[in-house]
């Protein structure tokens, strides 16, 4: 497996970690991904633990609005993340 095989890899683990597997295991509820964003990106999201704040990103990333973010919405999530990371690389 490539670097980048690997990496994409990792970011599907790290999403069905914090889903729970009582539901559908592709789906992301609130407190999970408030977990997940605080866990794995305190240096990267500012406010994580700030609920008003996981309120936002979760209504923004739940596009059906069905109450669970799935994994296509999720991805949005880790795109602009990594614009934001890529942006920041060439400032420095």
């Amino acid at each position: 497996m490539t670097k980048l095989e690997d990496h994409l890899e990792g970011i599907i683990n790290i999403f069905h970690q914090y889903s729970a597997r009582l539901r559908h295991h592709d789906t992301l509820i609130k407190r999970e991904l408030k977990q997940l964003i605080t866990k794995e990106l305190p240096n990267t999201l500012q406010n994580t633990k700030d609920q008003a704040t996981v309120d936002k990103i979760f209504q923004e990333l739940d596009t059906d609005e069905d109450g669970q973010v799935t994994f296509e919405e999720f991805i949005v999530l880790v795109s602009r993340v990594l614009k934001t990371a890529h942006d920041n690389i060439h400032k420095e």
